[in-house]
C-alpha cells in the first residue's frame, strides 16, 4: 500500500461501517471500526465465524487501548511498551461497552501492530480496529491479496488493500491479571524473553 489514495480510500471505507483487508507484518487481517458495532459484525459474517471465538483489537499507539481495557497492570504496560509496534498481543480485562465478538472470557486482546500497512491504516484511521485473519473460519491464513481475493470474491463490503505480507510465526498472545503472565498462544516472541520481562517486573 504505497498510494496515498488507497489508504484515503481504505479510510473512508472503514468510516462509512466497511471492512478493509490488509497486511500485517505477518498475515492478512480482516480491518473494521471496532467502536461500531455493524463493522463488527460485518466481520464475522464475511469470516463465517462464531462469535463465540473473539477477534482482537489494533491499536494505531499504546496511549488507546483505555476504551477497550478495563485496567492496565504495570506488566502489561512494561511489555507494551518493549515489544510495540510488534508481534505481541496482550489480553486484559475489557472495558464495559466492548462489543461482545471482541471479548474473549471477559478479557479483550490488544496490540500496536508491527510496521506493516496494516500500522499505516491504524494511524490514518485514528481509531481502534478489529484484527482477525483474513480467511474464512477454519481455512489457511492469507499472506497475499490474491489470498484473499480467492477466499472472497465477490463478497460486499470488503475493500482488500494490494500487498504480501512476511508470514511466519504469528503474533503472540498472552493474557495477563495482575503481575502474572499466561502464554495462551506461542508465536513470534518468545517465552524466555517474555518470562524475563515479567521477572524483571517482579523484582522491580
Amino acid at each position: 500500500m504505497n498510494a496515498t489514495n488507497d489508504l484515503q480510500r481504505a479510510v473512508e471505507h472503514l468510516q462509512s461501517g466497511g471492512v478493509v483487508a490488509v497486511a500485517t507484518e505477518t498475515y492478512y487481517t480482516l480491518c473494521a471500526d471496532a467502536r461500531r458495532p455493524s463493522a463488527v459484525e460485518a466481520v464475522f459474517a464475511l469470516k463465517e465465524r462464531e462469535e463465540t471465538r473473539a477477534a482482537a483489537v489494533l491499536l494505531p499507539a499504546i496511549d488507546l487501548w483505555a476504551p477497550f481495557v478495563r485496567e492496565i497492570p504495570p506488566l502489561a504496560m512494561r511489555l507494551a511498551t518493549r515489544f510495540w509496534p510488534g508481534p505481541l498481543t496482550i489480553a486484559l480485562p475489557a472495558a464495559d461497552g466492548t462489543h461482545a465478538s471482541l471479548k474473549w472470557r471477559g478479557k479483550v486482546a490488544v496490540r500496536v501492530p508491527g510496521p506493516s500497512p496494516a500500522l499505516e491504516l491504524a494511524r490514518a484511521f485514528g481509531g481502534a480496529l478489529t484484527a482477525t485473519s483474513a480467511n474464512p473460519s477454519g481455512a489457511p491464513s492469507s499472506r497475499s491479496h490474491e489470498d484473499v481475493r480467492g477466499y472472497f470474491t465477490g463478497r460486499p463490503g470488503l475493500l482488500i488493500l494490494e500487498g504480501q505480507a512476511e508470514g511466519g510465526m504469528p503474533s503472540t498472545v498472552v493474557e495477563i491479571e495482575g503481575a502474572t503472565l499466561r502464554i495462551v498462544r506461542p508465536g513470534a516472541v518468545p517465552q524466555s524473553v517474555l518470562d524475563a520481562a515479567a521477572e524483571a517486573e517482579a523484582a522491580a
